[in-house]
């Protein structure tokens, strides 16, 4: 698989990864001989590709942290460079102390870099956030603080890698302030905080690009969280035969409180509005059962320890 090929390919995935799995699984690609120095390569072209695609040519400042989620920020950097983009990189921290593969895409960042300043922003630009990604612990504060007000403050659009800079990956909690991304790149597979708010209204737009690691590597990290899809529980869903009828359906159990059964019954409307089942017997925990129906009679049946009482009821009934 070519770079480009990689970046442009999107997952549909269900699988959703913590930080600490998707570590694991740029672990285990490594050891099946795709370079880290590569790995970043893909995912700096996903995002340029993903930016080509939705904007036309205009002014773009790379904002990247001191580790790999700015490395990602140079490959963006080169990229639209390359394609005629006029591109700024302002840099968080020192140049020098930058290690590994991002030191590496560092140095084919043929322009100088900027250090990191909120006045260096302008009406505008559209704003590439590769500081922080989904491992951040800890609150934003001095200069990315004040860069994340005012790219607020301005209005600009905000295309995050991997996720907004402030979004906890794991939570979707916000670490004190973060960014309000319009567009968001991940890689291989999301993460809960993709999904789970206020990160989900953060991320914006959300593309999740196959950078080439390998599916295998879920048999051994096993993640255990899934995004809820059709295909999870289709398999179980019962085909109903031409000839079956409401008592082939199954019975349906609505477990409510004693005294405020508001959700109950909107539940109960629920399902006489749609295909229910032949049976729908509601428990509470009390002593004390109620077979409540919404707005005509319907035959319930209810069970209180030993005894069994089948009844028509409109309303509210006791058993």
């Amino acid at each position: 698989m070519d770079d480009a090929a990689a970046g442009m390919r999107q997952t549909v995935a269900m699988e959703l990864l913590t930080t600490d799995e998707m570590y694991r699984a740029d672990q285990l690609a490594v050891e099946a001989g795709i370079s880290g120095v590569e790995l970043m390569q893909r995912a700096g072209q996903a995002v340029a590709d993903v930016i080509r695609r939705r904007w036309k040519l205009r002014p773009a400042v790379i904002l990247c942290g001191p580790g790999n989620n700015g490395g990602d920020g140079f490959v963006v950097a080169r990229l639209l460079a390359e394609a005629g983009w006029p591109v700024r990189v302002l840099l968080l921290g020192d140049r020098q102390a930058l290690r590994g593969d991002a030191a590496y895409h560092a140095d084919l960042w043929p322009d100088h870099m900027e250090a990191l300043a909120p006045d260096h922003l302008t009406a505008g630009d559209l704003i590439v956030d590769a500081l922080f990604g989904a491992g951040l612990t800890r609150p934003l504060s001095g200069l990315v603080l004040e860069t994340v007000r005012r790219v607020s403050d301005l209005g600009l659009d905000v295309v995050a890698v991997d996720v907004p800079s402030g979004v906890d990956g794991n939570t979707g909690g916000v670490l004190g302030a973060a960014m309000q991304a319009v567009e968001t790149i991940t890689f291989f597979r999301p993460k809960p905080g993709h999904y789970l708010y206020p990160g989900r209204s953060l991320c914006g737009q959300l593309t999740v690009a196959d950078i080439g690691i390998p599916e295998a590597c879920l048999n051994e990290i096993a993640p255990g969280l899934m995004r809820n899809r059709p295909a999870i529980w289709r398999g179980h869903w019962p085909v109903m035969d031409k000839q079956g009828h409401k008592y082939h359906r199954g019975h349906l159990l609505i477990y409510g409180g004693a005294r405020m059964t508001g959700a109950a019954r909107l539940a109960t409307a629920g399902v006489h509005a749609g295909q229910g089942p032949g049976w729908q017997p509601f428990w509470h925990r009390k002593e004390r059962i109620w077979c409540i129906s919404w707005g005509r009679p319907v035959r319930w049946c209810c069970r209180y320890r030993t005894a069994s009482v089948c009844l028509k009821t409109h309303g509210v009934a006791h058993c």
